[in-house]
């Protein structure tokens, strides 16, 4: 059975669909080091924001295939070390969307109007309304940076209180930029325009620190910026000092570049800051709804089905992935087929997809040749997070080819090195293997197969099948393929028993046989 730490909170809800599958051990407040000692006997793990799984923990995470993150943010996790490690990352893009956007909305209408101030003084027995007028948020400019999911419910929640949205995202089209209903501007304009600015940016070499003293300087005195998305976007010395100079207005932080917040911090004393200690996601819908997203992410990871929310392998819409899982499998026997009859080591191998699944982002059909390829090949863990990384290490080059054109089927794919060709369709949601060099098939890649070349004659079937049965191998399956050239079929045999090599050998040597490839699958 797996088991499955879970970490720093995670809701029950998560956890006991945790349970009905696997044992689960439940760590609330973990520390680094206990963190090390305990995470070699775990094959999956979730945490929030509070654990850091560095590469030294992933160097001792020998049986862990998985990292859930209950949550949007996984730069708490070594992305590179655990992709070039195989272990999934997977997180919950949409879990906690809503409450991190509200608080987002409630972070700026409290700074606007002096709300944690003026409540904190009417505690203290005070009436004082003079000194804390606010501004409206009707007919100001909110510059969003970072239009992800958050980033626009952001925007579309500012919109319905009639404010002018202006965006920064590179990785956003003009296009669907309109259709949100926000404009597109440069970062240095978005600084100088924007009334209220709100990050939602993720946090890279790139973001850390994108807004420091230099960019406060170029916007207006009147400004008031929020930052509910991650620690360190906002360099907050330089906020201190903005905040403390009045070159900005005020500010509404959630996050800090590092966490807790610091009792002694300048951040604490300033009159014109609102803090709150990281509750974006810090609402009862969102923890059961991340715990649940992970928990299910987790179930179909451990049980070798694709998972939409990996943040290390290529973005799939769910319903994309449905149609791809199937080809998948059928993707990767065909790797393991083109491996096994190959006699020299493959430079290169080239991936021709064609039919209606070419219509859809099928990157991963691709890496799954390369995880069948790699897997009869090495004795490391070999799947779809790491094929790419590992065939790149030993100099294999991969093309693809698309075209919804597919001859005779809806769909093929066709992996072809070393002068070797093999073509694969789905029959209903099962795979075939329909050619192999040149020669028309119809082979179930289930077990085990050996592929026999040989000049077409009576007798040549019953030949080998009386050799096998001497050797006590049962076959299971037969399939006999002709190709163009005159005098020459293909014999795949499908057989229950590993086939030694002295065997092999004494196939071969039989007189109409042009030679031998024996491949297995999953055994």
């Amino acid at each position: 059975m797996f088991h499955i730490l879970a970490a720093d909170g995670i809701a029950n809800e998560g956890i006991a669909l945790l349970k009905e599958n696997f044992d689960v051990e439940v760590r609330d407040k973990i520390s680094h080091d206990e963190l090390l000692d305990i995470i070699p006997k775990f094959d999956a793990l979730i945490v929030r924001s509070a654990s850091k799984v560095t590469a030294d923990v992933l160097e001792r995470a020998t049986n862990l295939k998985i990292i859930g993150r209950a949550g949007v943010g996984v730069d708490n996790i070594d992305l590179q070390a655990a992709t070039e490690r195989g272990i999934i990352v997977i997180n919950s893009p949409d879990g906690n969307t809503i409450a991190a956007t509200e608080h987002t909305f409630a972070m700026m209408l409290a700074v606007s109007r002096n709300i944690p101030q003026a409540n904190q003084t009417m505690h203290a027995g005070k009436w004082d309304r003079k000194k804390f007028v606010g501004v409206e948020l009707r007919n100001k400019t909110l510059g969003v940076i970072g239009l992800g999911r958050i980033g626009t419910g952001v925007a579309k929640r500012a919109q319905s209180f009639e404010m002018n949205v202006v965006a920064y995202d590179p990785f956003v089209s003009d296009e669907r930029a309109k259709n949100i209903g926000v404009r597109l501007v440069e970062l240095d304009e978005l600084f100088k325009t924007a009334d209220f600015i709100t990050v939602h940016m993720p946090l890279t070499n790139k973001t850390k620190d994108m807004i420091s003293l230099e960019q406060m300087k170029l916007m207006k005195p009147t400004v008031r910026l929020i930052n509910c998305a991650r620690g360190g976007i906002i360099n907050e010395n330089d906020l201190v000092t903005a905040l403390t100079e009045k070159i900005v207005a005020g500010a509404a932080i959630d996050v800090f570049e590092n966490e807790p917040l610091a009792e002694d911090s300048p951040l604490r004393t300033l009159p014109n800051i609102i803090i709150t200690p990281h509750l974006g996601a810090s609402t009862v819908e969102a923890q059961i709804g991340v715990s649940v997203d992970v928990a299910k992410g987790i179930i179909d990871a451990l049980n070798d089905r694709p998972v939409a929310t990996a943040v290390n392998l290529p973005h799939i819409p769910s319903h994309v992935l449905e149609k791809l899982a199937p080809f998948l499998n059928l993707a990767e026997r065909l790797g393991t087929t083109i491996m096994g009859m190959s006699k020299e080591p493959i430079s290169s191998v080239q991936v021709k997809i064609n039919g209606k699944i070419a219509d859809v982002n099928s990157s991963l059909i691709s890496t799954a040749v390369l995880k069948g390829m790699l897997t009869a090949a090495l004795d490391t863990n070999v799947n779809l997070v790491n094929a790419n990384i590992l065939a790149a290490d030993r100099g294999i080059h991969l093309s693809e080819i698309k075209s919804n054109i597919a001859r005779d089927f809806a769909n093929l794919v066709t992996v072809s090195a070393n002068g070797n060709i093999v073509t694969g369709t789905l029959f209903g949601s099962e795979g075939r293997i329909v050619e192999i060099n040149g020669f028309r098939v119809d082979v179930d890649p289930h077990s085990r197969i050996l592929i026999c070349p040989h000049i077409n004659r009576p007798g040549v079937i019953g030949m080998v099948g009386t050799l096998l049965a001497k050797h006590a191998i049962n076959i299971s399956g037969m399939n006999v393929g002709k190709t163009a050239i005159e005098g020459t079929s293909l014999m795949v045999l499908t057989v229950d028993n590993p086939i030694p090599q002295y065997v092999l050998d004494d196939v071969k040597s039989l007189e109409p046989i042009f030679d031998v490839t024996p491949v297995a699958y999953d055994v």
